[in-house]
């Protein structure tokens, strides 16, 4: 079957190529984001189209254009006199000189003039993007307009970090889910995932289905389930967690400056005491029933003496106690002095190959979801950190990789606190320690841009601020063109995909959530691969 469009008539390496379409094919039946293959004289190229147009040969014919009623001058002059046109960024060169397939590689060149433009087949997605297997590959959806099924190699996407962006209610929630469930189902990474909304452990929850199964019900033999104490809104759970206040540290606190609203003296001063009392700082303070006075607290002085030996304001004094109390008063804070270990007990099943969602129930705040998030992952980094480091000086098997999934990720990973937050840390590291993460946000803007800059693979869904969407392709080579690909995206169920993990960029409709996702590995039938380059 012959897909051809139209021929290559201009274009540049990095403006890219435009294509004049053959008469006998509508420009209405071509569509930004559709992939198409160019057949130059020695190689053939793959690429994207990203914007579509109409030309005339000559200005008088759009100055006095046929009647809309005369359709034989319409006819005569469509496609000659009248035509239309596409653009198109080449990303791939995948044959050689004697038309035989080789390994993908990155165009370095463009085709030549009048080049063959065709629609590209499923066999040729199949070649550059793989097909679903057992091991590696996981079909993710379809591409825009296509029937192939599009596969994303998990081992290849756990390698670095990596980001689902896309405003409320475009489908991250539930192609996060499906990315988890891929992760697990390949055995290639252990997760550890705090989970906001409760939407990833034993159910989650669709507008159009209500209640659909979460990992919990599909893995498990694999996935553990932990909820916050006071938290929990069901009994599908394996474990309650509590936070021991001596594993609470000042980095803890000072990513919480904003939700706080603790002064950067404040914050300060969290160094000075660690320093003065060790381990138990935070309990000590929180004993001083009255902070004027200057009774003996059972330290060696009391406490206005202690804020004058380390040179601290009363009015800083006041605000971190605020701060504190708030902490202090939740639930899940374990206030007595046997220790629950909560870091030890999830590391226990990490180490086990389990993976492990932390959910949050009804604690729905974003103090609660920073301060947990940012302890616990910084223990457990430090954990994988001293494995790894024991790994490499005995020369044994370093641990299973381990992938962080932390939600509205903007508050973390700012400018101004992802130099003090764990996760801009691991970002930032790129895997040194075989710890990656997995961000989902719908304001990417709010990110550092190095930190964006250090992602691997991004799925974009739709955004309708310029910002997000300037963050998320900086960096990004054909930036314009995929920036109007990623502004045609449908409102749902529609997204980007570029990166490290693909071997380009491409749009695509994410398959359907089901009970069937992970259990069933549907075969599917193409074209011979050997049929490629047929005609």
């Amino acid at each position: 079957m012959d897909n051809s469009i139209g021929i290559v008539v201009g274009g540049s390496l990095n403006g890219g190529l435009v294509a004049k379409l053959d008469s006998s094919f509508s420009v209405e039946d071509i569509n930004v984001g559709r992939y198409v293959t160019i057949e130059g004289s020695q190689k053939r190229f793959m690429g994207m189209v990203t914007d579509v147009s109409l030309q005339v040969s000559d200005p008088q014919i759009a100055l006095t254009p046929p009647n809309a009623d005369d359709t034989f001058s319409s006819r005569i002059l469509s496609g000659i006199g009248a035509y239309g046109q596409v653009s198109i960024t080449p990303y791939l060169i995948i044959s050689d000189k004697q038309n035989e397939l080789t390994e993908p590689e990155s165009v370095k060149t463009i085709p030549s003039h009048f080049s063959k433009v065709s629609l590209s087949s499923d066999a040729e997605f199949q070649f550059v993007f793989g097909k679903e297997d057992e091991e590696q590959n996981f079909v993710i959806g379809n591409p825009l307009d296509m029937e192939y099924k599009l596969c994303l190699d998990i081992p290849k996407f756990v390698e670095r970090s990596n980001g689902v962006f896309g405003k409320s209610g475009t489908g991250k929630t539930f192609f996060t889910r499906m990315l988890l469930g891929a992760m697990i189902q390949k055995s290639k990474a252990v997760n550890l995932v705090f989970d906001m909304h409760s939407e990833y452990g034993h159910a989650g929850t669709s507008e159009e289905k209500g209640q659909v199964k979460g990992l919990k019900q599909f893995f498990p033999d694999v996935v553990t389930t932990f909820v916050l104490e006071g938290g929990s809104t069901t009994t599908n759970v394996d474990g309650v967690i509590k936070i021991d206040l001596e594993d609470i540290e000042p980095e803890d606190l000072s990513i919480l400056r904003n939700t706080l609203n603790l002064t950067d003296a404040a914050i300060d001063a969290t160094y000075a005491f660690k320093r003065r009392f060790g381990r138990n700082w935070f309990k000590k303070l929180i004993d001083q029933n009255d902070i004027a006075s200057d009774k003996d607290d059972g330290t060696e002085h009391g406490i206005r003496d202690i804020l004058a030996e380390l040179h601290i304001h009363d009015a800083t004094f006041d605000n971190l106690m605020r701060g504190l109390n708030r902490i202090y008063r939740m639930q899940y804070v374990n206030k007595t002095e046997a220790k629950t270990d909560a870091v030890n007990s999830i590391m226990s099943r990490l180490l086990g190959n389990k993976n492990v969602i932390i959910e949050f129930g009804r604690y729905n705040d974003l103090l609660t979801y920073m301060l947990v998030s940012n302890l616990l992952a910084r223990r457990i980094y430090k954990e994988y950190q001293q494995r790894t480091e024991d790994a490499i000086n005995n020369k044994t098997a370093k641990p299973t990789p381990l992938v962080i999934t932390i939600e509205e990720a903007h508050n973390f990973l700012d400018e101004s606190l992802a130099q003090n937050s764990i996760f801009g840390i691991i970002a930032r590291e790129m895997r040194k320690y075989n710890v990656t993460l997995l961000v989902i946000d719908q304001r990417p803007s709010g990110i550092q841009e190095e930190i964006l800059s250090q992602m691997g693979t991004k799925v974009t869904f739709l955004m309708d601020n310029d910002k997000d969407i300037d963050a998320v392709l900086a960096g990004t080579s054909g930036k314009s063109a995929l920036r109007g690909v990623l502004a045609k995206l449908a409102s749902k169920q529609q997204a980007l995909i570029f990166g490290h993990a693909v071997p380009m960029p491409i749009s695509f409709k994410p398959r359907t959530y089901d009970d069937k996702i992970f259990t069933s590995e549907d075969a599917y039938t193409t074209d011979n691969t050997d049929d490629i380059f047929a005609d």
